[in-house]
């Protein structure tokens, strides 16, 4: 048996205007967008980043509002595991001065890069990863992996740097003091490229905080959230992480809260008008 209601049409339209009405059709609106925010970002975003990343679609929604709409979905953050150091800075090996000493600014793409390597667990043992990050935007513009922490990693990280961004001679690199970054064979690389390198104060972790910092981004938001059954299954999904995700979407503040590629987009097109 079906049971009609029998009512005006300005009473229902006045029934939708209601105040508390209308609130609940906006917040189930802004659900979907939360939602949608939060599942794109690997479930890493906290209310800070979703609130600015729906300030740049064009809709405005207060702190207070993003944080019960996510308490109402049950979206919790992943949160960041401590860093565990890799590198081996114990060596004989020639080390480079520290060239940057803090300085994480950069007026320009290409003027500062910043390398590290951190371990990948997997089913079949450990796989580790050596990136390279333009201080300007904070891009990962190089990348390898490997199954063993040689100069060969970083080598091949730089190399893929150097082919894509083809960077002017004065840029300076800058690591920490390990093995892999001290040998010959690196700072030859370095030398013929004309790439000034740079590297950590002996025991200041904190010299290396950017490299650090996409470290624990990347271990936040994927491998410590998967069970790689192969290096291969890992090498692919840090590929896609690295392109599809991180470059062209993950927001900074420190960016304004635009992605590495759009400060970058940015940039060129300012610099496009002022030339």
């Amino acid at each position: 048996m079906c049971l009609v209601l029998e009512v005006s049409r300005s009473a229902f339209y006045g029934w939708m205007n209601r105040p508390s009405s209308k609130r609940r059709m906006e917040d189930a609106v802004l659900k979907e967008k939360i939602k949608t925010i939060f599942l794109k970002s690997n479930s890493t975003y906290g209310h800070r980043r979703i609130k600015k990343d729906l300030r740049k679609q064009g809709t405005k929604c207060s702190k207070a509002r993003v944080i019960r709409l996510m308490k109402e979905l049950r979206l919790v953050p992943i949160q960041t595991r401590k860093f565990k150091a890799t590198t081996n800075s114990k060596h004989s090996l020639p080390c480079a001065p520290n060239l940057l000493q803090k300085d994480f600014s950069a007026a320009a793409p290409c003027e500062k890069w910043v390398g590290d390597i951190t371990y990948v667990p997997t089913e079949e043992g450990w796989s580790y990863l050596a990136t390279v990050i333009d201080l300007f935007s904070r891009r990962v513009v190089g990348w390898a992996l490997s199954v063993r922490m040689t100069k060969k990693l970083v080598i091949d990280a730089i190399n893929m740097a150097i082919i894509n961004e083809r960077p002017p001679k004065g840029l300076i690199f800058h690591s920490d003091r390990g093995s892999q970054y001290a040998s010959y064979d690196f700072q030859d690389l370095l030398r013929d490229r004309g790439i000034l390198q740079s590297m950590s104060a002996k025991g200041d972790c904190y010299d290396n905080a950017c490299a650090e910092s996409f470290f624990a981004t990347i271990k936040k938001g994927l491998i410590h959230r998967r069970k790689f059954i192969s290096r291969s299954e890992a090498t692919l999904s840090i590929v896609d992480y690295i392109a599809r995700w991180y470059n062209p979407h993950r927001i900074h503040s420190l960016l304004g809260d635009l992605s590495p590629m759009e400060f970058e987009v940015a940039y060129y097109r300012q610099n496009c008008k002022v030339a």
